[in-house]
C-alpha cells in the first residue's frame, strides 16, 4: 500500500522523500541471496553490490511510483536522462552522508569503472541494516536466568534504582539505595523509642550495620547470542527463496539487541558444508553457499564464539530449513549424505547439542520449513536444551508457531 506524505513540495526531488522509504524499496536488491526470482524487480542484475547496479536499482525504484507523492512524481517524469542521472548522484550522496551505505570512490580519470574494468562497490552500514531488519522479535530474547547487569527481566531480585516495593538487608556490593523506613524501624525495634529528658541532650540514633535496609528492584541480566544462519543450497531450492527472509530475521535480531539490550553481544556464524564466524557488517552480502547442511560444525563454531564472552546467559538462535546432511570427520574430511537424517550425522549433531546443554547454552530454532521429519528433529533439539522452536514459512514471517520447551507451552504468535 502506497504511503502519502503530507509535506510541502519545495522542488528538490532528492529531499521530497525519506531515505528509509527508499531503503525499503531497495531491500530485495540489497539483500539478494542468489535466488533467481523471475518476478523480482531486480532479477536482471548479476547479484553484485556494485555502484553501477545500485544506480540502476535506484532508477527502478524512482520509476515505480512508490517513492514520490503525486506532485513530485509528475516533476520526476518530466526530467530528461541527464537530470535523472544528476538526481541519482544526489540520492547516493545523501545515502552516504546519512550513513546508510559506504561507497568506494573511483580513481581519478577512471569514471564509473575501476582500472580493472570493475565498477566501484558499496556496502550497507549497520544503520542501513537496522532499517532493513526492524521487525521486532523481542520474545525470542525472553527471560533466561541471572547474569551480568543488562535489560533482560528475570525472576530474581537485586538492589537497584528502580524499586519494586520490597527491601532487603544491605550486603556488601549492593547499590546503596536506602530504604529509610525499614532502616529506622529496625533501629527502633532494637533500642526502643527514646524520649528526650528535659535539660539533657538527645542521644543520636545508634544505627548498626545490621539495621541498614536497601530497596530491591527487578534483576535484569545480559546475554551473549550467536545467530547460526543456514546458507546451504536448500535455502533457495524448490522454487522458493527462504534465505532472504532468514537474513531479515537475523538482521531484526541484530537491530533489536543493539537498540534494546545494550549490555548484550551478538555474533553471526554461517553453516553449510562447513561453518565460519563472520562480522555482522557482512550479513547483507551473504549469499547461499555450498550444498550440504553441517549443523554440528555450526554448533561447534558457535560454542567457541560464546566461550569468549564473559556472560552466564548464552544462547544460539539457529535459522534453518534443512535436515543435517554433513559432518566434519576427525581427519578434516567432510562426510555427506544428501538425503539427510543419516544416523551417524544425527547422532553426532545431537551429541553437540548435549555439549551445549552442559555448557548452559540454550538453543532457539527458527524453522522456515514444515517437513515432518525435520520438525521432529527440531523439537528434539529444543527439548534437550529447554529452548524455543519457531515454525513459519518465508511468505508468512509475521505469524509463527512457538513451541516453548521451558514452559512447555505452545501458541501462535502474530
Amino acid at each position: 500500500m502506497k504511503r502519502i506524505r503530507y509535506t510541502k513540495f519545495t522542488g528538490d526531488l532528492a529531499s521530497s522523500f525519506g531515505l528509509e522509504d527508499l531503503m525499503q524499496a531497495l531491500s530485495d536488491f540489497l539483500l539478494d541471496s542468489g535466488f533467481q526470482d523471475p518476478y523480482s524487480n531486480f532479477q536482471e542484475f548479476d547479484s553484485d553490490q556494485t555502484m553501477e547496479n545500485l544506480r540502476e536499482a535506484i532508477r527502478q525504484a524512482l520509476e515505480s511510483g512508490d517513492i514520490f507523492d503525486d506532485e513530485a512524481q509528475e516533476k520526476f517524469d518530466s526530467l530528461d536522462a541527464q537530470q535523472v542521472e544528476e538526481l541519482i548522484d544526489q540520492i547516493i550522496q545523501k545515502m552516504q552522508e546519512q550513513n546508510f551505505i559506504n561507497a568506494e570512490q573511483p580513481e581519478p580519470g577512471q569514471g564509473e569503472a575501476g582500472g580493472d574494468g570493475e565498477s566501484p562497490r558499496f556496502e550497507v552500514t549497520d544503520k542501513g541494516m537496522d532499517f532493513l531488519g526492524y521487525k521486532a522479535l523481542r520474545e525470542l530474547l525472553g527471560p533466561l536466568g541471572k547474569s551480568n547487569l543488562g535489560r533482560h527481566d528475570t525472576r530474581h531480585e537485586a538492589s537497584g534504582v528502580e524499586t519494586n516495593g520490597s527491601s532487603k538487608l544491605y550486603e556488601f556490593g549492593d547499590t546503596l539505595n536506602l530504604d529509610i523506613t525499614a532502616t529506622l524501624s529496625s533501629v527502633f525495634a532494637r533500642e526502643g523509642l527514646a524520649t528526650a529528658v528535659e535539660g539533657e541532650e538527645r542521644t543520636p540514633l545508634n544505627i548498626h550495620y545490621s539495621d541498614i535496609h536497601v530497596h530491591q528492584s527487578d534483576y535484569q541480566s545480559s546475554c551473549a547470542t550467536v545467530v547460526l544462519l543456514d546458507c546451504s543450497h536448500s535455502m533457495i531450492l524448490y522454487g522458493e527463496d527462504r534465505f532472504t527472509p532468514a537474513k531479515r530475521v537475523a538482521m531484526a535480531l541484530a537491530h533489536l539487541i543493539r537498540t534494546q539490550f545494550p549490555g548484550d553481544t551478538i555474533d553471526l556464524v554461517l553453516f553449510h558444508d562447513t561453518a565460519e564466524h563472520i562480522p555482522l557488517s557482512q550479513l547483507s552480502r551473504v549469499k547461499v553457499g555450498p550444498h550440504y547442511t553441517n549443523t554440528r560444525e555450526g554448533l561447534r563454531v558457535a560454542q567457541r564464539v560464546l566461550a569468549k564472552q564473559n556472560k552466564d546467559m548464552k544462547q544460539i538462535v539457529m535459522i534453518t530449513d534443512g535436515k543435517p546432511s554433513a559432518l566434519t570427520l576427525p581427519d578434516g574430511r567432510i562426510y555427506k549424505n544428501a538425503f539427510g537424517l543419516d544416523p551417524l550425522v544425527i547422532a553426532e549433531t545431537l551429541e553437540e547439542v548435549s555439549r551445549c546443554k552442559r555448557s548452559n547454552i540454550m538453543i532457539n530454532t527458527f524453522m522456515l520449513a514444515q517437513d515432518f521429519a525435520l520438525v521432529q528433529f527440531v523439537q528434539q533439539v529444543s527439548a534437550m536444551c529447554r529452548g524455543k522452536a519457531y515454525f513459519t514459512s518465508p511468505e508468512n514471517l509475521g505469524n509463527y508457531l512457538l513451541m516453548d520447551f521451558m514452559s512447555r507451552r505452545m501458541k501462535t504468535v502474530h
